[in-house]
C-alpha cells in the first residue's frame, strides 16, 4: 500500500519527502502510520526503479530539499495498481479506502467500476466477525454486549458502503 501510496499523491503533484510523509499520515492516520525507515527506503526503491525521480531544490534554512516527482514509468504503474488491485486491497476496508483516494486517476470508468464491483462482491458474501457451527453470528444472536455492537456497527457501515458502491457504479455507467 506504500508504494501506492507514494505514486498516487505524486501523481497529484510533485513533493518534498516531509510532505509526502504529511499527507501519507493524513490518509492512514493513527492505524498505519509512516516511519522515515519505511519511506524512505522506499521512495528509493521507486527511484531506482525509475517510477520517480528526485531533484535537489534550496531548503527554507541551510539544507537543501529533495522534490520528488512521478516519472511516466511510475504513472503506468500507478494505473496498473488501481485497475488490478490485490484481494486484500479489496477485503481490508483500511486499504481499500487508500484505493479509493487515489481511484480517480484511473481514466476509464469502467476500470473503476470494475473495481467498485469486486468490494460489492466481497461486501455481498455472508461474514461475521464470529461464527457458530460454521455459521456467522449475527448481532441480534450474540449475547456479548460488545460483540453485539462490533456486529451492529459493521452491519450500518456495511449498509452505507453498499449503497454508495450502488450509487457510484450506476454513476460511473455500470
Amino acid at each position: 500500500m506504500l508504494e501506492l501510496t507514494i505514486l498516487g499523491f505524486l501523481h497529484e503533484e510533485a513533493l518534498h519527502g516531509y510532505d509526502l510523509k504529511a499527507r501519507i499520515q493524513g490518509l492512514h492516520g493513527h492505524i498505519r502510520p509512516v516511519s522515515d525507515g519505511a519511506l524512505y527506503p522506499a521512495i528509493n526503491r521507486l527511484t531506482k526503479a525509475g517510477l520517480v525521480e528526485q531533484r535537489t531544490e534550496p531548503g527554507s534554512g541551510a539544507a537543501p530539499r529533495r522534490v520528488l516527482s512521478l516519472t511516466e514509468a511510475g504513472r503506468a504503474r500507478l494505473l496498473a495498481l488501481l485497475r488490478e488491485p490485490k484481494d486484500v486491497e479489496i477485503t481490508d476496508g483500511q486499504r481499500f479506502f487508500t484505493l479509493l483516494a487515489f481511484l480517480r486517476h484511473l481514466p476509464d470508468p469502467a476500470e473503476q467500476a470494475a473495481v467498485l464491483r469486486r468490494r460489492q462482491a466481497f461486501l455481498d458474501a455472508p461474514a461475521s466477525f464470529f461464527y457458530r457451527d460454521g455459521k456467522p453470528v449475527r448481532a441480534e444472536e450474540e449475547p456479548d454486549l460488545f460483540r453485539q455492537g462490533m456486529l451492529r456497527i459493521a452491519r450500518a457501515t456495511g449498509r452505507e458502503e453498499k449503497a454508495w458502491l450502488a450509487e457510484a457504479i450506476a454513476a460511473l455507467g455500470g
